[in-house]
């Protein structure tokens, strides 16, 4: 797959490798790393972190909406071969559905194996170890473990692959552990490449403290724990974007339009951050610098319908009928079956309407 030109996201922090030396690697090869998820997101890499951070349904049900979403959902494995950071397994040969059929796991857990790099291969084409430990992975969690004690549980053996001639078994749902003649031992050990520092480990901290504040509505301090944040890593976009966001929402208009500002000049390809500055704008009565901002959102993606609608809008509100029209007709084309596209469509009706030429009575 080619790097350049396509956005990652990452979900969790990366327990495989550090997070800025992965960033310079995408840059180097043309392609772009935010943290989190914007709507130019092509590839989101699931960080093992993410298994300390969060349970169990709240990682299946982020998997399934990015699924939804179309994004191609990477392990950390499969992000560091992507880079050539790490080296393709042997060939192989087994198809997923065949390691599926063949030891049994349930197609959502396997998939969810397979994104915490439970298997040696991240994906298809996988090999006979795969299929030997997808089988002692299916008796594991048939008798009772999750399967994220499974996934939190193998990294600790070094190479997942060692496994295979381990006896694996599990007490409650957190305690995987393997049994030889000189009795039972946990999977201890240190994590493969784990080279993350205690910087990335304060970052993502830090990132979490303001992402849980403004989910609570407490857009002061999530503003502040951005603003930390920035203060250690001043090249991160959506941390700057996610600051004005919450300064926005806490009335702070100048400051969030300053942040949104920033978000852009660190990426100038961040849609979103038109998009908002655009509506602080109008907000504002800066017509022109509004209209700007929303022209430079639909040129980046074309098929942004919030961005076209809101233009539309704005042309209106500016008395240039046509030019509503126009971008009416366009969010049309985008959604025909919303309350926005009824309302678009009395736009136009209106535009008609006072559009034709009046004879004398």
């Amino acid at each position: 797959m080619v790097v350049a030109g396509q956005t990652f996201g990452i979900a969790g922090a990366l327990a495989a490798f550090p997070r800025r030396l992965a960033a310079r690697e995408v840059e180097r090869r043309g392609g772009h790393l935010r943290r989190g998820v914007t709507r130019q997101t092509t590839y989101l890499v699931f960080g093992r972190g993410l298994l300390a951070k969060a349970s169990d349904a709240e990682i299946e049900a982020r998997f399934d909406a990015e699924r939804a979403a179309g994004r191609w959902l990477v392990s950390e494995n499969g992000f560091l071969r992507l880079l050539g950071l790490m080296s393709v397994p042997a060939p192989s040969a087994l198809t997923r559905q065949s390691l599926i059929d063949q030891s049994r796991l349930p197609a959502s857990v396997f998939d969810l194996l397979a994104l915490f790099d439970a298997f040696e291969h991240d994906s298809e084409p996988y090999s006979f170890r795969d299929l030997i430990l997808a089988r002692k992975y299916a008796e594991l969690i048939a008798s009772g473990a999750g399967w994220s004690t499974v996934a939190r549980s193998v990294h600790r053996s070094g190479q997942v692959a060692s496994l295979t001639a381990l006896s694996l078994h599990h007490e409650g749902r957190d305690l995987i552990y393997a049994r030889s003649t000189e009795g039972k031992s946990e999977l201890d050990g240190q994590l493969l490449f784990d080279l993350d520092g205690p910087d990335d480990a304060e970052l993502e901290d830090l990132f979490a403290l303001a992402e849980t504040a403004e989910a609570h509505g407490d857009f002061l301090e999530a503003a502040a724990f951005y603003q930390r944040y920035l203060a250690m890593d001043r090249t991160d976009s959506v941390a700057a974007f996610n600051r004005a966001n919450c300064l926005k929402a806490a009335g702070h208009e100048l400051e969030a339009a300053h942040d949104y500002a920033r978000a852009i000049k660190l990426d100038p390809s961040f849609v979103e951050a038109w998009f908002n500055l655009a509506g602080l704008m109008s907000e504002r009565g800066r017509v022109d610098a509004a209209r700007r901002h929303l022209k430079k959102a639909i040129e980046l993606d074309v098929d942004y319908a919030d961005a076209v609608y809101n233009l539309a809008k704005l042309e209106f509100d500016a008395g240039d009928l046509g030019e509503a029209r126009r971008w009416w007709s366009r969010y049309l084309e985008l959604d025909s079956e919303s309350e926005w596209a009824r309302t678009a469509e009395r736009g136009m009706q209106y535009v008609d309407l006072h559009s034709r030429p009046r004879t004398a009575g």
